[in-house]
């Protein structure tokens, strides 16, 4: 029985094969990769043995097979994916450049997602926590009202919901995404921003006011503040805790966060101290750096505790 829920877009990521090549040059592409922030997420979470199901659509296309034949293999519940014979799996094509930066080109606005529904209760029986991306809330509206709706049903059901704003330009449309992703905040249990994303939602240009106004806010419990190659600072109502990143070889960033917020969830889940909950999400954030793909990373029960044995920086 999954008790870690997400829904949300999946895509597949068609990847430049080498970096600072721009996307209006003819040059080659890698892929396809099973992606979507979501499905990044959920399958981290199964990979570390904890029940995991996502509510999402794909095409009835090698594309969607791609997706489900993964998400599937390392133990997903996929009973909430819709597979549309009507409209084509969502793909994200991928550049990087040597500054670190990544520009994206998404098709993504009218694939299957945008037809799925918020599932019935029976299909969430067990959940304790739910899990939403803003990306998921930004590129279809309709999409994020059924997100909205899920999120309250979960809630009902007695399942801490969780946040990880992931904004991107690319993906900003309606304004009624906006007010979406204010309401989903007031469900908020676990907020895990970047830097930006906080003061942007938070609206203040300065992050020791930003922490103070999300805090204030009467359902968080726990903000897993992500500062990039500066590790990540968790607040609580009791306690603040600093964590450093670990020492690797980054070879693709695509999908770090997400690998890093499944592996903060399953520590909560198991019922782990803040800190060991952290050092979890921080190594499987690293391990998904180290292989090229988003969600290639060899992420695993083993190689997390092994990490976790080496000193952060």
């Amino acid at each position: 029985m999954a008790e870690i829920w997400t829904m949300g877009e999946m895509i597949v990521e068609i990847m430049r094969v080498s970096e600072n090549t721009p996307l209006d040059k003819a040059d080659y592409f890698k892929g396809p990769f099973p992606s979507g922030a979501p499905a990044i997420f959920i399958d981290t979470v199964a990979r570390l043995g904890c029940g995991a199901g996502i509510i999402g659509g794909v095409g009835n296309d090698d594309f969607g097979k791609c997706l489900l034949d993964r998400l599937k293999t390392d133990g997903v519940d996929t009973g909430g994916v819709l597979v549309s014979r009507s409209a084509s799996t969502g793909c994200a094509f991928v550049t990087y450049f040597d500054d670190g930066s990544r520009k994206f080109i998404f098709h993504i606005g009218n694939t299957p997602a945008a037809e799925a529904k918020a599932p019935k209760k029976d299909i969430l029986e067990g959940v304790k926590y739910f899990h939403v991306m803003g990306c998921s809330l930004s590129s279809n509206l309709q999409f994020a009202e059924e997100i909205l709706r899920t999120v309250k049903i979960a809630k009902e059901m007695g399942a801490r919901i969780s946040f990880d704003p992931n904004l991107r330009p690319e993906l900003m449309g309606d304004e009624r995404a906006a007010e979406i992703i204010e309401e989903i905040l007031d469900y908020t249990s676990i907020f895990l921003p970047g830097e930006e994303e906080l003061m942007m939602l938070m609206k203040t240009n300065d992050i020791t006011e930003a922490v103070g106004t999300c805090m204030r806010k009467r359902n968080i419990e726990i903000l897993a503040l992500k500062k990039g190659s500066r590790g990540c600072t968790v607040y609580t109502r009791e306690k603040v805790v600093e964590a450093g990143v670990y020492k690797i070889t980054p070879v693709d960033a695509t999908g770090a966060g997400d690998s890093f917020d499944g592996a903060f969830l399953c520590g909560l889940l198991e019922g782990k101290s803040i800190e060991e909950t952290v050092r979890m999400a921080a190594a499987a954030g690293a391990l998904n750096t180290a292989a090229f793909g988003p969600m290639e990373g060899k992420i695993s029960k083993e190689n997390i505790y092994k990490m976790m044995k080496e000193e952060t920086v």
